[in-house]
């Protein structure tokens, strides 16, 4: 079972626009969204760190002025937890919680600590130690997340006026993540509003002007798809076309006008063609019985003897063969004058034996043998025809044997109760297989002379007969022709 493959059907012109000036506006819109919401996180990220290195420098400030007034850099822990108070005051003023550490990790005044330094026995790490010195200007910001803590942790080496340090201070940021994510859910929101907005006047704005775009070309369209070879085309005319439609239109009217001249052309041709088909028929029908006439007056010159007995008789045969072909050759020319066809079959009940043994002997050719399975064989159909395929196969199955091989041609009439079957073969060059197709075509002929229509005619003949005919060659061996006919009615 063979598969049939749906094709695909193609996406319209003005689909295709529509969908590119909507996928542009939602490229646009996402382009958009994403970049507004990123550049937020960059302002909000700013802004978060600046108010976290003032709110350190105020710390700071205020923790060098009691390290000085109290004389504590480069003090021990303890002489610092004298001045207690006075720190814890930091945390009233500025509203936050500290922490404060010396150089080497350990913490002098703990009031607020992330877990990892907590979990560290509230000191601070090698590797954080480090980060912190090499950061740049003893400045660094880390941070932090997890389910308890979330927030930015600066970390800030303090120096004396002689910029030798003293101390590390710890300021942990916390910000008000609520806020910010109503600030953002809210911009984003009125961004979808203003988005729907947009995308519902781009599309009715969308389908109008593909609308507008493509009405031209479904005009052009349709008019092709009226375009008939065998008939009068109109041609297209636009008012207020673009460039590039109006020359879309008059390559189209050009086209008409190219095909009314080709279809004048063709008709032209094909009147001339099927004039000089006819020619060549009528030439080549009156042509077929001239050939016999002629071998059959050729015969009796040679054979003729006035003190034959039986020349009498043989007289009457070659008159009635001559009155014969004459009347053929007379029906054709009455054909032509009246531009009918060729004559039609004259069907009458004949002794088909008979008639192929008499059409076999109008050659005289000791090389051609015939035979039948029964000594009368009757059927109804047109004498002269039967003769003219009888006479065109013989003679190219005489041509068709080469000077240097002698002919053997063989004519075999069979009776069967359902058919009748002749076989004409030959001994000749036999017929190529590109050619065996084309055989019975018009004008097809591998001959140096003729016109290529015998064959064409004897099937023609054949198949108004309501029979059939084919052919089976082998190259260099020989031809058969099998005409078979169906069971009398």
């Amino acid at each position: 079972m063979i598969k049939r493959f749906k094709i695909p059907k193609r996406i319209s012109f003005r689909t295709r626009l529509f969908m590119v000036m909507i996928g542009m506006l939602a490229i646009a819109g996402l382009l958009i969204l994403g970049t507004t919401t990123i550049q937020y996180e960059s302002q909000r990220e700013n802004y978060h760190l600046g108010r976290l290195a003032r709110k350190e420098f105020q710390i700071q400030t205020h923790i060098e002025y009691l390290a000085e007034k109290h004389d504590l850099m480069n003090k021990p822990v303890k002489v610092w937890e004298e001045f207690t108070s006075d720190f814890e005051k930091i945390n009233k003023i500025h509203n936050v919680q500290f922490s404060l550490f010396k150089l080497e990790g350990n913490p002098i005044f703990i009031y607020h600590s992330p877990l990892e330094v907590v979990a560290n026995n509230y000191k601070l790490s090698k590797s954080l130690l480090d980060k912190i010195k090499q950061s740049q200007g003893g400045s660094y910001v880390e941070h932090y997340k997890s389910d308890i803590d979330k927030f930015h942790a600066s970390y800030k080496i303090l120096n004396d006026r002689f910029s030798k340090p003293y101390a590390i201070l710890f300021y942990p940021y916390f910000e008000d993540v609520s806020f910010s994510e109503n600030e953002l859910n809210t911009f984003i929101e009125n961004l979808y509003q203003i988005y729907i907005l947009l995308l519902a006047g781009v599309i009715l704005i969308a389908y109008f002007l593909s609308k507008y775009v493509t009405r031209s070309l479904e005009t052009i369209k349709i008019s092709m798809s009226k375009m008939r070879l065998e008939k009068k085309n109109e041609k297209i005319h636009l008012k207020n076309a673009t460039r590039e439609i109006d020359s879309l239109v008059q390559s189209y009217n050009k086209m008409v006008d190219d095909l009314r001249d080709s279809a004048e052309k063709l008709a032209k041709t094909e009147r001339e063609q099927a004039w000089q088909e006819m020619a060549r028929q009528v030439a080549h029908e009156i042509k077929n019985p001239l050939t016999p006439m002629r071998l059959t007056i050729q015969s009796f010159m040679n054979r003729y003897d006035p003190n034959d007995p039986d020349i009498q008789r043989k007289v009457n045969d070659f008159s009635n063969l001559l009155i014969q072909q004459i009347d053929t050759m007379s029906e054709v020319a009455s054909a032509f004058s009246d531009f009918a066809t060729l004559p039609k079959p004259n069907m009458k009940d004949c002794d088909l034996v008979e008639l192929t043994q008499m059409a076999v002997n109008i050659f005289h050719h000791k090389h051609i043998f015939f035979s039948s399975n029964k000594a009368h064989i009757y059927y109804k159909l047109d004498r002269t025809q039967w003769v003219r395929v009888i006479t065109n196969l013989v003679q190219n199955a005489l041509q068709s044997v080469p000077k240097s091989k002698i002919p053997r041609i063989g004519v075999q009439l069979f009776s069967e109760p359902n058919q009748i079957i002749l076989s004409i073969m030959d001994n000749g060059n036999g017929i190529s297989i590109e050619n065996k197709e084309k055989i019975f075509e018009p004008k097809f002929t591998t001959k140096n002379s003729g016109m290529g229509l015998g064959l064409g005619i004897v099937k023609n003949i054949v198949e108004s007969h309501k029979g059939t005919i084919k052919c089976v060659s082998k190259i260099k061996k020989g031809t058969t022709f099998t005409i078979v006919l169906p069971e009398k009615e």
